[in-house]
């Protein structure tokens, strides 16, 4: 695992994931699909080749702060190493979608945190993305599981139907996010 850049990144990402852990109540009531999520998340970031294994939530709802604070790192801007808290409701979903599709995958990431200068970057060299994304935020992750197909990927996103589900089979992912439910 890499640590962060400064130690300045390094505690304001440890003082924001601290306090997002403080209300886990407010992220469970507003993830109220009443599946379990197994807690646990098996990433490969295809950008910095940097990967995690790691329980992130024990089985009474309780997040790890450090399992946490490493996968802000590896879901990171991969263009400017910002690294920026991911909401806790996106992880669940995330979790939620790989223990449908069953569990033991490792889950490739295309973008988590997307910083401005990036977004902006993406935008000015013709790609469609939002201005106002919520990578920006932490509220997203585009996703592939190699060995799955992408659709069914996909229709298992859908199927449970909690925040945005975006396709993108020319670009190979599926994008996931915690905002209101619905589909592209």
């Amino acid at each position: 695992m890499h640590l962060p850049t400064s130690r300045r990144s390094f505690l304001k990402a440890s003082l924001l994931t601290t306090l997002a852990l403080l209300h886990p109540g407010k992220a469970q009531a507003n993830f109220s699909t009443g599946k379990q999520v197994s807690g646990r998340l098996n990433l490969y970031n295809i950008h910095t080749g940097e990967k995690i294994s790691t329980t992130y939530r024990d089985p009474d709802g309780q997040y790890n702060t450090l399992a946490i604070n490493e996968l802000n790192w590896l879901l990171r801007c991969h263009y400017t190493n910002e690294q920026h808290p991911i909401d806790l409701q996106t992880l669940d979903f995330l979790d939620l979608l790989n223990t449908k599709m069953g569990s033991t995958n490792e889950i490739h990431v295309i973008s988590g945190f997307r910083s401005s200068k990036y977004n902006d970057y993406l935008i000015s060299q013709g790609h469609k993305v939002a201005r106002h994304s919520l990578h920006l935020e932490g509220r997203a992750i585009d996703i592939r599981i190699p060995g799955t197909a992408l659709a069914n990927l996909h229709r298992t996103a859908l199927s449970l139907r909690i925040g945005g589900v975006g396709y993108y089979p020319s670009e190979d992912f599926v994008h996931i996010d915690s905002g209101a439910f619905r589909t592209w």
